[in-house]
């Protein structure tokens, strides 16, 4: 089996070399390719108005100037053209990508990408503290994920589907087990513009979201992790309405 891994956090992030550890545990043949500096939130984006630059780390590792999704997008039809991956795993993500953070989440890209290729693909993000991000449990991940990846690709999942998995914010023997779990919704958030001026005199501006403790129903993936449970989330690439649509064609049949 032939394995692309790739991330937001860039090339040097740690949560990649996680991912790459779990790639290993499943194959020989792993290729990583990742952004060459932080893309988190870039979504799906793609970048079509400038050109991106490869670089070659060593002979399965590149860097490129650009986004996760361009990332999949020049391993497949370029670096691995002649033999394409069978699994794309992008992670493992610095903080979780549940709720509403999927929209936005570049790790998550990396796999809708993949997905979108009709490859098998998996998202991997790993949780931290509320109060303290530099505090970070990579142990829970690079413990669990090999499991859990290798009954995922034992059962399999269709072809328009991905998988999200988050890791909870604890040690890995403080693991309560894994669910499956519905993407959840945050409570509102308060969205941050933090104006500043900068030596010239100029305005700049910082944009954000003010994350607080939220609630969470039961059975979704918010819910799951304050349990301490492993979430995993198959999300579909489709995102029509059905119920809203067929409401919309009663009203403009006639």
């Amino acid at each position: 089996m032939r394995i692309l891994v790739t991330n937001d956090d860039g090339i040097e992030g740690h949560g990649l070399k996680v991912a790459e550890a779990i790639a290993k545990t499943l194959s020989d043949d792993v290729w990583v390719v990742a952004p060459a500096s932080e893309q988190s939130g870039a979504s799906h984006s793609l970048t079509l108005t400038t050109p991106v630059r490869l670089r070659r780390v060593d002979e399965r590792h590149y860097a490129l100037s650009g986004t996760p999704t361009d990332c999949v997008m020049m391993a497949t039809a370029y670096l691995m053209k002649d033999t394409p991956p069978d699994l794309v795993i992008s992670g493992v993500n610095r903080g979780v990508n549940v709720a509403d953070d999927v929209t936005y989440s570049g790790t998550v890209a990396g796999a809708m990408e993949g997905c979108t290729l009709g490859i098998p693909s998996v998202a991997l993000s790993q949780g931290y503290p509320f109060e303290d991000k530099h505090h970070m449990h990579w142990a829970c991940a690079e413990t669990h994920g090999p499991r859990l990846m290798r009954k995922l690709l034992d059962t399999g999942w269709p072809e328009h589907v991905l998988i999200n998995v988050n890791f909870p914010d604890c040690t890995p023997e403080e693991v309560t087990g894994i669910e499956i779990t519905t993407q959840g919704k945050r409570d509102l958030q308060e969205v941050i513009v933090d104006r500043r001026t900068d030596l010239r005199g100029y305005s700049y501006f910082w944009m954000g979201y003010k994350r607080e403790p939220h609630s969470a129903r039961l059975g979704c993936d918010l819910h799951a992790l304050t349990e301490k449970r492993i979430s995993v989330t198959p999300l579909q690439l489709n995102l029509t309405e059905r119920n809203t649509m067929a409401a919309l064609q009663r009203v403009f049949s006639g």
